[in-house]
């Protein structure tokens, strides 16, 4: 995908946050983009903002955990653009609370939304992606949380899910013409934190997120809600996306500020390796 002028990405979770950000990026390159969003407001605006830089862009309402949604929303741009490119699986929730706090209706809604929005997208776009011979690339959004954990949180869980789940079709889709890249970014300025606002009322119409509502006022949350207020730039997170897709990326990084701790993580590995080296496995 190194000459992406003149083709046509779909995004989820296009209107706001990490979405808009490479929906933007894609679109400043001459990429035609179909804005997916749960949000009719948001995308409305989005796509407001973006005709005003004479972006090639339309949008479309869906909730990725529902297949027929998607498959709908799909349609919609093949109908509008005639073919796809791109598929940007970036719609995610950061719900589900942790040990103290889970609930069905939190690890139902995160799933749905985090793990099977993924595979929805894939699902339906790969064979489109196919169809025309072109080439194609998949990026799905998950988190650095893909690749340590701090809490047992479902959201942790939705995320090491997206990366294995990249780690495999890359593997299986290159002999088709299709690059595959996880995008793994760190504290972004988004509003990740109010993902409730978003949840359907079939999963319960309420849920604790990655901080309880009830602990919001405590040392950790306030701080941490600080740092994604002051995080980094959606839009500097878009650029890095639309190059992984020019240059094939596996993984897609924002920053080095958890290097350490996801080193620690392989060396942990590591040692179990260590310890059990010299010892014959019983069959």
């Amino acid at each position: 995908m190194k000459e992406l002028e003149g083709k046509t990405a779909f995004v989820t979770g296009a209107a706001s946050g990490i979405g808009l950000g490479i929906t933007t990026a894609l679109a400043q390159a001459g990429v035609k983009v179909m804005l997916c969003d749960i949000e009719q407001e948001a995308l409305d605006k989005a796509l407001a903002d973006l005709r005003q830089t004479n972006a090639d862009v339309e949008g479309v309402l869906a909730d990725v955990s529902l297949k027929d949604q998607l498959q709908a929303a799909a349609e919609a741009t093949i109908e509008r653009f005639g073919k796809v490119h791109i598929l940007v699986n970036n719609a995610g929730v950061g719900g589900g609370g942790s040990y103290d706090s889970w609930s069905q209706n939190g690890w139902d809604w995160t799933m749905a939304v985090n793990v099977m929005g993924v595979v929805h997208g894939v699902e339906i776009f790969g064979p489109l992606i196919e169809s025309h011979g072109e080439g194609g690339q998949i990026v799905s959004t998950a988190s650095v949380a893909g690749l340590m954990a701090s809490s047992s949180a479902p959201y942790f869980a939705s995320k090491y899910s997206v990366v294995a789940l990249s780690e495999g079709l890359r593997v299986e889709l290159a002999p088709r013409g299709i690059g595959v890249s996880v995008l793994c970014p760190g504290i972004i300025r988004t509003q990740i934190l109010e993902s409730g606002r978003n949840m359907p009322d079939r999963f319960g119409g309420s849920v604790d997120e990655l901080f309880n509502p009830g602990d919001r006022d405590n040392e950790l949350a306030t701080a941490f809600r600080a740092r994604v207020e002051s995080g980094i730039d959606p839009l500097y997170v878009g650029e890095l996306v639309r190059e992984g897709i020019e240059k094939d990326w596996d993984y897609i990084l924002t920053d080095t500020e958890f290097e350490p701790i996801i080193q620690a993580r392989f060396d942990a590995i590591k040692a179990a390796y260590d310890r059990i080296r010299d010892r014959e496995p019983r069959y």
